[in-house]
């Protein structure tokens, strides 16, 4: 039986990929806070200089605090509340929920980055599990979420207002202070964020045309004829100057109607004609993640708190996570596009009408597939981080992406393309991160 007919939706549960041998160490806790905010930038880097492991990390985005527990990290709960607002709002499709994450995540990790400068100037020491300091990154953390997710949920603005004030008057006197002096920085790179999404592409219109004939993805039927899903997204401004050059590394697809077309034609066919198994369709339904849901970089979002909150990592090194993966996310999905919108290539149910989708029916072109290509993303910088989890990430990338050709709407060679590009952006993020600091191309 599908998550569908069970009336249950991905967000509102906790999550278990259809297989998984158990519970626990599947779990996802999710904590639901709300917050808003003034001014003060400073020109500090955040390059990674030490080395930890497969990725390099600052020292103070590397270490962990003990004393913190998971559920305390702003920024564990504000991803939180970003995911909540994704799954509430159906008119956010599921690359419209990516760019979000990435505005979030990258406006997080700004704030935490410029609210450490201001503390080491003023010489309040950075070891693990000062309140003041904690209190400071808190404010910071909470300010510029509740800037960026109010930009884009106007309608949350009031609530997430509310939640800010009640946070910065939770506490002594002493506190406060700081907890508002970080307010004042998170606010200030919430505008820096908010001045980059004015700017990012979203809103340019789409000039090209759909190229007519055998083997072109044609839109889907309907009066008036439905919205393309996001043709200008290839055009966009990436956060990494890097990863537009890993897009050409996505090869030509198979002509139509040549032998590799057609061999993998026929696998979905017969997929389709077999009928599907229960537990076919229960891992078409559960990867699908669709508008209604915190889409597929939402459910790489969840895993990653789940991990932070496993190793104990402090604020900095929580939205260190987050942006990293959040931005690397959203610029596989502009290379995605730019790759679909290149091509056009046609649907697998379009070339054989006899197909059925029990997941919909994109309407943007085949090639390559943006689940891969932004799960493939997102799990590459998630095992940089987290490298005793690389087998498990590697197996629900795969999961991911065969869902697709299970659900009728995906060939074989699209999901190995989108999981190939993804996984390149990512490294060319990891090495402009180590190299030069994630946050160079937003300032």
């Amino acid at each position: 039986m599908s998550l569908t007919t069970r009336g249950i939706r991905p967000h509102a549960r906790e999550m278990l990929p259809p297989g998984s041998p158990s519970l626990p160490s599947a779990r996802r806790s999710f904590q639901i806070l709300l917050v808003l905010a003034v001014p003060a930038l400073s020109a500090c880097t955040d390059r990674s200089a030490d080395p930890t492991g497969p990725l390099s990390l600052s020292s103070s985005s590397a270490s962990a605090d003990r004393s913190n527990s998971p559920a305390a990290l702003a920024s564990v709960g504000w991803q939180e509340q970003g995911r909540s607002l994704v799954a509430s709002h159906i008119a956010v499709s599921p690359i419209v929920a990516t760019r979000i994450y990435g505005l979030l995540g990258v406006a997080q990790y700004g704030a935490v980055v410029d609210i450490d400068e201001q503390l080491d100037a003023a010489g309040i020491p950075p070891g693990d599990g000062g309140r003041l300091r904690l209190e400071a990154e808190r404010g910071a953390i909470a300010a510029a979420s509740a800037a960026i997710l109010s930009y884009i949920f106007p309608d949350a603005a009031v609530a997430l207002g509310q939640r800010l004030t009640n946070e910065e008057n939770n506490g002594p006197r002493g506190v406060q202070l700081y907890f508002a002096r970080g307010v004042e920085v998170g606010h200030a790179f919430g505008n820096v964020m908010i001045a980059w999404a004015n700017n990012d592409g979203f809103s340019a219109p789409w000039t090209g045309t759909i190229p007519v004939g055998p083997g072109f993805w044609t839109r889907n039927p309907g009066d008036p004829l439905p919205p393309i899903a996001g043709p200008q997204f290839g055009a966009m401004k990436p956060y990494f100057p890097t990863s537009p050059a890993q897009f050409a590394l996505v090869p030509t697809p198979p002509a139509f109607g040549s032998p590799a077309f057609l061999a993998d034609l026929d696998a979905v066919s017969a997929i389709s004609a077999a009928p599907r198994t229960a537990a076919q369709l229960d891992t078409a339904v559960f990867w699908n993640l669709p508008p209604g849901t915190f889409s597929a970089l939402g459910y790489w979002d969840a895993l990653a708190s789940q991990y932070i909150g496993e190793r104990h990592f402090n604020e900095r090194a929580a939205a260190h996570v987050f942006a990293l993966m959040s931005a690397a996310g959203m610029d596989a999905i502009i290379g995605c596009w730019k790759v679909k919108f290149t091509y056009f290539y046609i649907r697998p149910y379009q070339a054989n009408p006899t197909i059925t989708t029990p997941i919909g029916k994109p309407n943007h072109p085949s090639y390559p597939s943006g689940h891969s290509c932004v799960s493939a993303a997102a799990a590459e910088v998630i095992k940089a981080f987290f490298p005793e989890h690389a087998a498990t990430l590697d197996t629900q990338v795969a999961a991911a992406g065969r869902s697709r050709v299970l659900g009728g709407i995906h060939y074989q060679f699209d999901i190995t393309a989108g999981r190939n590009l993804g996984r390149a952006v990512a490294r060319a993020a990891i090495m402009y991160d180590r190299d030069t600091g994630l946050l160079a191309g937003v300032r």
